[in-house]
């Protein structure tokens, strides 16, 4: 039989499952048939944390079962990790929608010499009513396009259930989410890591039972992990466009009001203008933080602007910046005081002046406090 147990099987099939007593026989007997179809050296793993029969079915079926009990996709997929012994690991959903017969072309381009080889539905034949309109037309090629763009990968299913992998690839990519980001999770460290990948069509079947998908609070998981590994797009960008916007207001209305065609605008320009300054600034400083958090406990293994931070700034240096922000802005402040003191018509007091000094003086106190924060961060960093 090709499920046998030998020493060091090609292939670990792992099927996460939480109670699919209706679809978990379906799934282990396509799979066993296409191991013995195709002459292929493998093992059948179900990773089960289910409250019915679907384990005692999978193990009367002859699979492994690994009966773990602990709640969400990417933790099933982790504790069926441990058990795998093959030198390749092909994961597909135990509920019906994939076929096993499948696995000789994953199976072909990971011999080819390719480190991840994941499924595209949208590019094979997909059963009517096996995906929601609002998955299949807005979730899905939404969720993969971003992906896409911020990380640079090439394939366009990111989250599809059917995916391959070399047990050294797998071991590279140190894998942590437990919930269902688990998938993004898995394609964003392969681009990270520059991994070789091959993008498959593959058939999409109407699922056997019913759904545990919740599509908004899934669909913000994924969005909500791909914006943590994303910081220039969550922070630093944002940030930016804010805090050069804002320096371009309060320059335009330093010197007093300014005039455009019949409206005459004053102060509140001003306010504004200080306000984005502010909000970039303090965007872009948490950009700084995420980037080095990140770094500090592994999520990311490098930063270019957290290894300049790390060699090149310190505690002092950031200290000092800071402190001379506010200097300057005290040493206005005293000057605009004064000119006003002594004018024989006090008039009006320089507003504008005066919320641009305060700007600078509160960027002076952010850059202090980020200094001593960021001094925390990289001290494991430059050790």
């Amino acid at each position: 039989m090709a499920t046998i147990k030998r020493e060091n099987p090609e292939i670990s099939i792992i099927l996460p499952c939480r109670n699919e007593e209706k679809a978990v026989a379906f799934c282990v007997n396509n799979a066993k048939n296409a191991l013995k179809k195709y002459g292929i050296d493998g093992e059948i793993i179900v990773s089960d944390s289910s409250s019915d029969r679907s384990p005692v079915i999978a193990k009367e079926l002859g699979a492994t079962v690994v009966k773990h009990d602990k709640k969400g996709y990417g933790i099933a997929y982790l504790e069926g990790f441990k058990a795998a012994r093959g030198k390749y690991i092909f994961c597909a959903d135990c509920d019906g929608t994939y076929d096993f017969n499948e696995i000789p072309r994953f199976l072909s381009y990971l011999r080819q010499g390719y480190d991840f080889v994941n499924g595209n539905r949208f590019r094979g034949k997909m059963d009517r009513g096996a995906m929601p309109f609002s998955h299949k037309y807005i979730g899905n090629p939404a969720l993969s396009f971003i992906l896409r763009v911020f990380f640079r990968s090439k394939l366009k299913d990111a989250h599809c259930g059917m995916r391959a992998i070399t047990r050294e690839a797998l071991d590279k990519l140190d894998l942590q989410t437990t919930g269902m980001e688990f998938a993004s999770e898995m394609i964003i460290k392969a681009a990270k890591n520059n991994l070789k990948t091959k993008d498959v069509p593959i058939n999409y079947h109407k699922r056997i039972g019913k759904s545990k998908l919740r599509s908004f609070s899934d669909g913000w998981r994924h969005l909500r992990f791909m914006l943590m590994y994303a910081p220039d797009y969550l922070f630093m960008i944002p940030g930016g466009f804010f805090l050069l916007l804002g320096i371009l207001i309060m320059i335009l209305f330093l010197k007093g009001p300014i005039t455009i065609g019949e409206i005459t605008f004053y102060t509140h320009p001003m306010i504004v203008g200080s306000f984005l300054t502010i909000l970039g600034y303090q965007i872009i400083t948490l950009g700084v933080y995420a980037k080095t958090y990140s770094v500090s406990i592994g999520f990311e293994k490098k930063d270019r602007l957290v290894e300049f931070l790390a060699k090149k700034l310190n505690f002092e240096s950031g200290m000092a910046f800071g402190f001379l922000l506010i200097l300057i802005s005290i040493v206005f402040g005293f000057v605009i005081l004064f000119n006003w003191i002594t004018a024989e018509n006090k008039g009006l007091f320089k507003t504008n002046e005066m919320i641009f000094i305060l700007t600078l003086a509160i960027s002076g106190i952010q850059t202090m406090f980020s200094a001593f924060f960021l001094s925390i961060l990289l001290v494991e960093k430059k050790k």
